[in-house]
């Protein structure tokens, strides 16, 4: 009997106790299950890292680029290569205007200087077309001094002045008895040259004193959109102080000199900003892919180094500190490319700009609600536009608006 107990103790002690390498066994499997369970999740964690490590490359490679090639933003900016390379807008030959429905514009040519040609065309009002049918250059000339109001389009970046957006507001202008100089600056459209920031203002000021010399007594006015409102302020000022420099000269020649003879004359009739922004340095920054780059260190010295190396200010906001003429301002509250607060800032700007005694300039702004859906370059939709623009000319002897929101 005690026999049979010790066999069935030690039966159940040999069950107890593992065989040898079985510990073994169980670790190995155990380090197999794991080693797959990893080698399952292996790919997409590898795929993931990758991934990750790719972004960081291209965020901190965009201003590394930057920084070593400045150039790279000014085509940017400018985007003059779309006209030169891709011909954009398509199949449109600029030297025939009426295929665009613009049966009563010239298309012709200045050269402002050596090795430069600038495209240009002249629409005269909509109650000269037949007149205008097959009529010479001179007589296009000659009209600019029939009494109608002159406006200079200046227009913004991409494309050339047969751009939809622009050849509709041309129309809408023309029809409401306006003179339209539609400039492509050099660089863009059929125009030769490269665009920068001096040459760009260099062309305005050529057009405008080559109106000035045919206008006569006629208002002649600077409309910049986009881009181009850097560029009408810019000739604007420089216009203005052209003037100033005449006043003081004839100043010299008299005995009996006044404060009112040194003070600017309002050499431009009028300029009107349409989706002005500040300056080029705070709408480059304001842009979304820039704001990406906020937070990384450096970033906004980067961006100022290459804004100076590419000579692009583009100071609306210094401009208008200084510049005494009348200005109308057209915003729209969802502007996607230049922020509906820097038109704000702008028309606040102008109003404390000093002005003379007895100013008869007018400072004025038209907001467009975000339900029109006006946007950045639909602005011409406004059916009053028309009415905007007349009373803003005829208001040479009012007193400054408020602001208009439509």
């Amino acid at each position: 009997m005690r026999k049979t107990v010790d066999k069935d103790n030690e039966t159940k002690t040999m069950d107890n106790k593992e065989t040898p390498g079985s510990e073994n066994k169980k670790s190995y499997c155990k380090r197999n299950t794991v080693t797959s369970e990893r080698s399952h999740y292996s790919p997409w964690l590898s795929i993931l890292k990758k991934a990750i490590l790719l972004q960081c490359i291209v965020y901190i490679s965009l201003p590394v680029m930057l920084g070593l090639f400045p150039w790279i933003l000014g085509h940017v900016v400018f985007s003059h290569w779309c006209t030169k390379r891709i011909r954009f807008p398509y199949l449109v030959d600029l030297t025939s205007p009426a295929e665009l429905s613009l049966n009563h514009t010239l298309n012709f040519y200045l050269s402002p200087e050596e090795g430069i040609s600038l495209g240009v065309w002249h629409t005269v009002p909509d109650s000269q077309w037949e007149k205008a049918q097959g009529a010479c250059p001179e007589w296009y000339s000659e009209t600019l001094g029939d009494g109608s109001p002159v406006i200079i389009y200046l227009h913004g970046n991409v494309g050339s002045r047969a751009i939809n957006h622009r050849v509709e507001l041309v129309k809408i202008l023309s029809a409401a008895g306006y003179h339209v100089l539609s400039l492509d600056y050099r660089g863009y459209g059929d125009s030769s040259g490269e665009p920068s920031e001096v040459g760009m203002t260099s062309d305005a000021l050529y057009l405008y004193q080559w109106v000035k010399t045919r206008s006569r007594t006629s208002q002649v006015c600077l409309w910049g959109h986009s881009l181009g409102t850097g560029v009408a302020t810019n000739a604007a000022v420089k216009i203005q102080e052209q003037a100033m420099e005449l006043a003081r000269e004839r100043a010299r020649d008299l005995s009996d000199v006044t404060q009112a003879d040194l003070e600017p004359s309002y050499a431009v009739d009028g300029v009107i900003l349409e989706a002005p922004y500040t300056n080029m340095e705070e709408e480059v920054a304001s842009h979304p892919l820039s704001m990406m780059y906020q937070c990384l260190p450096g970033f906004e010295s980067v961006l100022h180094h290459v804004m100076q190396s590419n000579n692009m200010v583009f100071a609306n906001d210094e401009n208008l500190k200084t510049l005494t003429t009348r200005v109308l301002f057209l915003h729209a509250e969802d502007d996607n490319v230049v922020p509906f607060y820097m038109g704000q800032k702008l028309y606040q700007i102008a109003l404390q700009a000093p002005r003379q005694q007895y100013a008869e300039d007018q400072v004025r702004i038209v907001s467009y609600s975000e339900s029109l859906g006006y946007s950045h370059n639909y602005i011409y939709l406004d059916p009053n536009l028309a009415s905007v623009v007349g009373r803003f000319l005829q208001s040479k002897n009012n007193n400054i608006d408020r602001p208009i929101v439509r």
